[in-house]
């Protein structure tokens, strides 16, 4: 039986009574790859003191397989990765890009899990509220020197898995049999039913002949500049400036939280959007999703491979999303909603407009949406996943019998090819 050893991005916030904050989506995944792998699976946590807006507390015994604990920048070792056969590492994470000696020195099958761009990470530097123009450029300075440690490190690896269009655009190159995969949370029996979506049909026709009846448009996620939301205020603002009968429940936090409550009482758009609280997802989103919404809204800048995409389709909802490098290719193969420019509230106010006007068009963009999210639903993308590091695991390993001395002497010299954080 191989062992398997995960290394996420995500970190740990450890409680003063032992226990562990933890994201949990993160736990949810985890312990899909504790039941689907043959052998055993150890998890490489760190811990830090940053926020985790999607947690919840478990104690270190709940968290699913053997786990390790590493400080924030602890470099991971060739004990923590002994016995491994193969070791799935974040290619997005910089303090993971000098795994492959040690990975080497044990006999490991490095494999590099990749979700963001050098584009989406040049925009999300330019974006930062928290810096001014010369930090800016600074960190924008450094993305482009870890993009080579980066591109370094995934040559070196055993092979690479994608997440979503952008990742497989990007790093497709370095690894033509990698895994492309689209990441999300829904199955396929929380996914909308056919009756729900001929109510909501039969519900998009009367209001054909009620106009009194709003477009009901919802979005979830993180309140922060890179995923737009200073744009929903002003898309808000531009649809009822329009003339157009609709609704926006907004459900996330983050650092827009506060000016987006302002910009909602201060433009009078109380009686029609309403801030939520981040909720569960299972038992409170899905189901608002799936009853009380018509249309999913996404103003994300940036083109990470956002998983509110595929899982407000699996609620049976058409997207209207801006033209970033994730959602255009998925729009496109999909056919389950629309494409907006970035920034542009106008222009998702004039589509507003034309989907209250006729909403057929609402409707089939919906049932669109549905098909595509069961074809990509989270048990057959995740099957396809493991079964890829299954495949990984019977390759023959490279570099094994590499001393755990000259693997960290490796480490250190490919680390000293980036430069500091700024």
């Amino acid at each position: 039986m191989s062992l398997l050893i995960l290394i996420p991005s995500v970190h740990v916030i450890a409680e003063p009574d032992g226990a562990l904050r933890a994201d949990d989506k993160f736990l949810t995944g985890l312990q899909r790859h504790v039941e689907s792998w043959d052998g055993p699976v150890r998890v490489l946590l760190r811990t830090s003191q940053r926020p985790l807006p999607f947690s919840r507390i478990v104690a270190r015994a709940e968290v699913p397989g053997e786990l390790t604990l590493l400080a924030e920048h602890q470099p991971v070792t060739a004990e923590d990765l002994a016995g491994a056969a193969v070791v799935l590492a974040s290619g997005d994470d910089h303090d993971q890009t000098g795994l492959g000696p040690v990975c080497d020195a044990v006999g490991a099958r490095l494999v590099y899990a990749i979700e963001y761009t050098l584009q989406t990470r040049l925009r999300t530097a330019a974006l930062d509220p928290g810096r001014d123009t010369v930090a800016r450029a600074k960190s924008a300075g450094w993305v482009l020197m870890e993009e080579r440690r980066r591109r370094r490190a995934f040559r070196h690896a055993a092979a690479l898995q994608f997440n979503g269009y952008p990742a497989a655009h990007a790093y497709g190159p370095l690894d033509r049999k990698g895994c492309f995969y689209l990441d999300g949370r829904m199955r396929a029996a929380t996914m909308a039913s056919d009756a729900e979506m001929a109510r909501r049909a039969e519900a998009m026709g009367d209001r054909a002949q009620t106009p009194g009846r709003p477009l009901r448009l919802i979005t979830s996620g993180r309140l922060e500049p890179m995923k737009g939301a200073q744009d929903l205020i002003p898309a808000a603002r531009a649809m009822r400036d329009a003339g157009v009968n609709f609704t926006l429940d907004i459900y996330g936090a983050g650092s827009l939280s506060y000016a987006i409550a302002s910009g909602i009482a201060g433009a009078g758009l109380g009686d029609r959007v309403r801030l939520h609280a981040p909720v569960d997802f299972d038992s409170v989103l899905v189901p608002a999703m799936r009853r009380d919404a018509d249309v999913f809204l996404s103003c994300h800048r940036q083109g990470d491979p956002s998983c509110s995409y595929l899982e407000a389709m699996g609620c049976g909802l058409p997207v209207i999303g801006t033209a970033n490098e994730m959602w255009q290719p998925m729009a496109e193969d999909s056919g389950g909603g629309w494409v907006v420019p970035m920034g542009r509230p106008a222009r998702i106010a004039r589509l507003a407009a034309d989907l209250a006007a006729d909403p057929r068009k609402v409707t089939q963009a919906a049932g669109r949406a549905l098909s595509f999210a069961r074809v990509h639903d989270f048990d057959r993308e995740f099957a396809r996943r493991m079964d890829h590091l299954a495949e990984v695991a019977r390759r023959p390993p490279r570099g094994a019998g590499v001393s755990p001395a000259r693997a960290t002497a490796a480490r250190r010299a490919d680390d000293r090819a980036g430069s500091p954080r700024p």
